[in-house]
């Protein structure tokens, strides 16, 4: 839908690349679920988890950089502003190229420090062995998705800052909800995955990746949707300005 409607007004007034990026990392965050099923092997261990987190990030960072763009675009429309000069679309990638780098390397880092491996678990149930991927090093797991959780703050914090500017091209409501709704599911996952194991722990991260990506998706782009498909007069420019 967006590369039908790609120069249409109400796509290019929400930073329409940004949103394409945050589309395609939205849809790599669904597939990734597939290394969480089946019987765990040392390579699916090993991906599961950072590519999870990597495009994730990318998801995140993709959320903030549209949140502070949602704040630069409003101050530098003041007279005499210096905000004007950060009106790039170079700004929004630098933002996500810099804040996803630096999950890629908390990531690399734990791959060549302690890396997850197959566990066989002969304990939690008698008269079971129970094939699960061991995380490796916690540090570096928790310094993952804290990471991961301090951007999705970030946005929400700035996004309700500026939730109450015009409506037209202020996308903060929708980011607030969705970042609500994100940290939400994960602060709730984390005390369920540490009490349960096995499938029932797979089962849980699982339901939190599609829960929390779902989030995104339809916080954010079913309004838009919306309007592209059902209110198709609101496309347009005069409508987008008048407020």
């Amino acid at each position: 839908m967006f590369i039908s409607f790609w120069d249409t007004p109400l796509v290019k007034a929400n930073n329409r690349t940004v949103s394409f990026i945050l589309l395609v990392s939205i849809l790599i965050g669904f597939l990734c679920i597939f290394f969480f099923l089946g019987q765990p092997v040392n390579i699916t261990c090993k991906l599961r988890q950072t590519s999870f987190g990597i495009f994730f990030c990318i998801s995140v960072s993709s959320v903030l950089a549209k949140t502070i763009m949602v704040c630069v675009v409003f101050r530098a429309t003041k007279p005499g502003s210096s905000w004007k000069k950060w009106i790039e679309a170079k700004c929004s990638y630098y933002i996500i190229a810099t804040c996803s780098s630096i999950q890629v390397l908390i990531c690399v880092t734990w791959l060549m420090v302690s890396p997850p491996y197959v566990e066989f678990d002969h304990l939690s149930f008698p008269g079971r062995i129970i094939i699960q991927c061991n995380e490796g090093s916690a540090i570096w797991f928790y310094s993952m998705l804290g990471y991961m959780g301090l951007l999705a703050v970030v946005s929400f914090v700035l996004a309700f800052m500026v939730r109450t500017l015009p409506d037209s091209f202020n996308e903060a409501k929708y980011i607030t909800f969705s970042m609500l709704l994100f940290c939400s599911v994960w602060i709730a996952m984390i005390p369920a995955y540490l009490s349960t194991r096995g499938k029932y722990m797979v089962a849980t991260e699982i339901f939190a990746i599609l829960t929390s990506s779902a989030g995104i998706l339809g916080c954010i782009f079913f309004p838009k949707c919306f309007i592209l498909i059902m209110r198709p007069e609101l496309n347009c420019r005069k409508k987008l300005i008048e407020k």
